[in-house]
């Protein structure tokens, strides 16, 4: 993606309500910043300049397709208070299992604004209200999650920028390192049930296909849901399919 693309329309008005806002950067130089911070490999000087660009005081970039995994290890990188994000881990996971696969495509790119949980100690001054933006790298999930201070109003037209600017920047320093190439990588056996179940076949006309056990193909298909962290059967044919993978 060429950074260039986004400075089309860039004299547009942006919405913004807020002290902060005389003091954003245009989207020039935030382009020109960018560029120099790609080659750098620093992911986060680069999240902190798209969440100063956006006008938002914290960020918090997570794997949502590691979400469900033990731990915090889902966190890329973030600067929210570390207690903040432990009230939070909850809360997305039992959000991320009520989103269907095909909400969570049409969700790419486009604000999502959600409150934070009663018991949450935000920081002084910030609003009880957070931000989320999903984008994809390859075949990981990002979700790059904004704080903002009470009373501010983040601007849509700068939120679409830091959307598909992340994204370039993820992709660009490899978000989620070898780790996310490993959590997808699935074996030949695998990607066998994968393409039979996509194509209607129960697990005993798999296991007479592939000529192995019912419960070896159950395996193989539990693999599958937990290495591309879907649900069901349906959810996984739906991954495979936009992942080109079937």
């Amino acid at each position: 993606m060429d950074m260039h693309i986004l400075l089309k329309g860039e004299n547009q008005a942006a919405n913004f309500v807020g002290l902060q806002a005389v003091n954003l950067c245009s989207r020039r130089e935030l382009i020109e910043q960018l560029s120099e911070i790609a080659g750098s490999g620093r992911l986060q000087v680069a999240l902190r300049t798209l969440t100063d660009y956006v006008g938002a005081s914290h960020y918090l970039l997570s794997r949502s397709d590691l979400i469900q995994e033990a731990g915090l290890d889902f966190i890329v990188s973030s600067d929210w208070p570390f207690d903040l994000v432990k009230d939070l881990a909850t809360s997305l996971t039992s959000s991320y299992a009520r989103t269907t696969e095909l909400e969570k495509c049409m969700q790419l790119f486009q604000p999502n604004f959600a409150l934070l949980p009663d018991n949450a100690d935000v920081p002084d001054g910030a609003s009880r209200q957070y931000c989320s933006l999903t984008l994809n790298v390859g075949r990981s999930r990002l979700l790059l999650m904004f704080l903002f201070d009470d009373g501010f109003i983040l601007s849509p037209e700068r939120l679409r920028d830091v959307g598909l600017l992340a994204s370039y920047l993820a992709s660009s320093l490899r978000c989620g390192g070898a780790r996310a190439e490993r959590d997808f990588e699935l074996t030949e056996r695998e990607l066998e049930c994968l393409f039979w179940i996509a194509e209607g076949k129960t697990s005993d006309e798999i296991a007479m296909i592939l000529g192995i056990s019912r419960n070896t193909i159950n395996n193989y298909i539990t693999s599958v849901m937990r290495k591309t962290a879907t649900k069901t059967r349906s959810e996984a044919i739906a991954f495979a399919v936009r992942n080109h993978l079937v």
